[in-house]
């Protein structure tokens, strides 16, 4: 398989570098943590203008018609400068729902808003005792008189939750806690008559929320494909997030072996700068090739979830990329931080920011453990 990447996706990575290293340098971002929204408006604009926001949406409705592929080098970009802005959960989550389940009129309405930075989407999925378990799914889902649903329950740390426009909600219209079966999709205005929001700041600077939905009205028009059959929808989006978050952390991890690998060059100890100490060398050769091999995984899962039509398959190195991502996330944060002594883990360093998003990264969509649960269920029924 050729993983080299193609010119058009070339010149995109270098368009990203560029505005990166104009208008997104650290102290940047660090205001923009400390601001009230969390994320900038400004920023939000100018991907919307680069044409990001629309790169892996379909052409019919002012996107790019991309994949995963073609998304990497953004997403490698945004690990590398650690963009707070809500682009994985508005295009990589929110409008991948509606561009794989939604309805013309829901598309249409939908997806050209966000490709021009018009509509900020968050997926509501994460509950109490849940895990990664998708299809632990308590929040319900009563059909009305009216012809609509009312929505019941709690949603735990949505990811930009408090600055979405439009949240994309699972309920469940039958069945049990945990069943397979009767899972549904619901576009849901965060706005609307019984919705609370709790939002907050997360351990590596972004932005989430708890939201609780008490008796919220909806028509049928907000159902995102089929009712109850939700979940096989679900998996395919998250496995395709999941694959973009690995390419995120491809960036994040260049961006810790870069800035350790200087500091090792620069600091100096007994006369000496202490990258010549062979005990340094080595750990720095083991982080260079975490990175290589976390790299060569994130583009295998992105390529995976553009061309594989067999969820199995699919699962499968989707979660063999996570695991190995995951591993490299811990090591090469942790050295990094190490290597750095006690100024790793200062707030005026961004490599301790960037060992914050690598742990948040090696447990977002599902931690080590569970991918390798998931690899070996799929390996044993194979």
């Amino acid at each position: 398989m050729n993983f080299d990447s193609t010119e058009e996706q070339q010149l995109l990575a270098a368009s990203i570098a560029r505005f990166v290293e104009r208008d997104y340098d650290f102290a940047t971002r660090r205001k923009i943590i400390a601001s009230a929204a969390g994320y900038g408006a400004d920023v939000w604009n100018t991907l919307a203008e680069l044409g990001l926001l629309g790169l892996p949406l379909p052409t019919e409705y002012g996107g790019f018609g991309g994949g995963a592929v073609d998304t990497m080098s953004v997403m490698e970009a945004i690990g590398e400068a650690l963009v707070v802005e809500p682009y994985l959960s508005t295009v990589g989550l929110g409008a991948q729902f509606v561009a794989r389940a939604g309805t013309p009129a829901q598309k249409e309405r939908i997806l050209p808003a966000v490709t021009e930075g018009k509509l900020k989407l968050a997926f509501a999925q994460s509950e109490t005792d849940a895990r990664y378990n998708l299809a632990h799914v308590s929040t319900r889902a009563r059909k009305t008189e009216a012809g609509g649903y009312a929505i019941d329950g709690e949603k735990r740390v949505v990811m930009h939750g408090p600055c979405a426009d439009m949240l994309v909600v699972s309920a469940r219209t039958r069945g049990e806690v945990a069943d397979t079966d009767g899972i549904a999709v619901f576009l849901v205005d965060p706005k609307a008559p019984g919705i609370a929001t709790r939002g907050y700041r997360t351990l590596d600077g972004l932005r989430a929320a708890d939201i609780v939905f008490d008796d919220v009205r909806v028509t049928v028009e907000a159902l995102l494909g089929a009712e109850g059959h939700g979940l096989a929808l679900i998996e395919e989006v998250i496995d395709y997030v999941t694959a973009l978050v690995c390419a995120e952390a491809v960036g994040a991890l260049r961006y810790a072996n870069d800035a350790t690998l200087d500091y090792l060059k620069t600091r100096k100890q007994f006369g000496v700068p202490i990258g010549a100490f062979q005990a340094l060398q080595h750990r720095m050769v083991d982080m260079v090739i975490e990175y290589e091999q976390a790299k060569s995984m994130a583009s295998l899962a992105c390529a995976c979830v553009d061309t594989e039509v067999d969820p199995a398959a699919r699962k499968r190195v989707v979660s063999a990329a996570k695991i190995r991502i995951a591993d490299a996330c811990r090591l090469v944060s942790q050295e990094a931080v190490q290597l750095h002594g006690g100024m790793g883990m200062s707030d005026e360093i961004k490599v301790s920011h960037t060992f914050r998003r690598l742990t948040m990264i090696a447990q977002q969509f599902g931690d080590a453990d569970h991918h390798l649960e998931r690899f070996a269920l799929k390996e044993k029924r194979a």
